[in-house]
């Protein structure tokens, strides 16, 4: 599959068509990395936004002795390193649900990676019963994320394993 065919519609039916592809472009394909680069580019590409990508829990020398490490994504430059708790990414890791934010500003230790990132959608990704990572998406707009969004994330973060 070297292109993905979407065209208009409402959300839901952008999504209702997205879905079926990405499971065949991820289906027989057991490289983590490879699946979460296309699904990132799709997304990103889909919906025209601004950031897409995925934090993976990694060990390292932190109290927590994890963070979250930047891994395929595209966009802008990003952080590398998100702890436990922190920001966004780091709630919905350590609350194990996802995270909507309308506006960015508003979040409380919201990591501001870049500016121009307004709202936030941050849902996390399970295996054996913790989250191992997170699908991070920024938008330059406000309230761009809804429940809309959360289910059919779900259904894509899903085809990660």
């Amino acid at each position: 599959m070297e292109k993905l065919e979407v065209s208009g519609g409402d959300k839901t039916r952008i999504y209702e068509v997205l879905v079926p592809q990405l499971i065949s472009l991820t289906e027989g394909e057991d490289d983590i990395c490879a699946n979460m680069a296309n699904i990132a580019a799709a997304l990103k590409e889909t919906f025209n936004l601004f950031w897409v990508g995925f934090y993976l829990v990694r060990e390292d020398s932190s109290q927590f002795g994890k963070s979250l490490v930047l891994g395929p994504f595209q966009g802008p430059v990003a952080c590398t390193r998100i702890a436990y708790g922190r920001g966004v990414c780091g709630t919905a890791w350590m609350e194990g649900k996802t995270m909507i934010v309308p506006d960015v500003d508003q979040f409380p230790g919201h990591i501001a990676c870049n500016s121009l990132s307004r709202s936030e959608i941050v849902v996390p990704i399970f295996r054996d019963g913790e989250v191992f990572a997170v699908l991070d998406i920024d938008s330059k707009d406000l309230d761009s994320f809804d429940e809309t969004d959360h289910t059919f994330l779900t259904m894509i973060v899903n085809l990660i394993h």
